[in-house]
């Protein structure tokens, strides 16, 4: 692979980490939220990846990573009886949001990694591109 491909790869990683990054900080900051209704409460989601290839499907082509959206994942939130809480429906009860801060602590922990292997895959390549250059002089 070209030191151009490395760059590539490793920038549409970048991209997907980034996108994965958000996602898992969005779940966090609505960890606590609930509901009235199980329908409108939030759920926990999470990014799809896929591998991005040259034309024809050749898997020898590979040129990145991409995401191909975005997921509501999981069970449902939990529900809780509390008739006096101003958000509870006519059961009095109130919904939960299914996202587990601990998970969603490991996934950043992983987005994270990932994302810093990619800034070194750019760095390395950028440090041999300039290694090249100066061999010519």
């Amino acid at each position: 692979m070209s030191l151009e491909g490395v760059m590539r790869v490793s920038g549409s990683a970048l991209a997907a980490n980034t996108v994965w990054l958000d996602t898992v900080a969005s779940n966090l900051a609505n960890s606590e939220v609930v509901s009235g209704s199980a329908g409108d409460v939030y759920r926990s989601r999470q990014p799809i990846f896929a591998t991005m290839t040259k034309p024809f499907g050749d898997p020898r082509g590979a040129v990145g990573v991409t995401v191909e959206g975005v997921v509501e994942m999981g069970p449902p939130g939990r529900k809780e009886y509390a008739p006096n809480h101003n958000l509870a429906d006519g059961d009095g009860y109130i919904y939960h949001s299914n996202v587990n801060t601990v998970e969603e602590m490991a996934n950043m922990i992983a987005a994270s990694r990932a994302y810093q292997n990619s800034v070194e895959a750019m760095n390395t390549a950028k440090q041999l591109l300039v290694q090249t250059l100066s061999m010519g002089r």
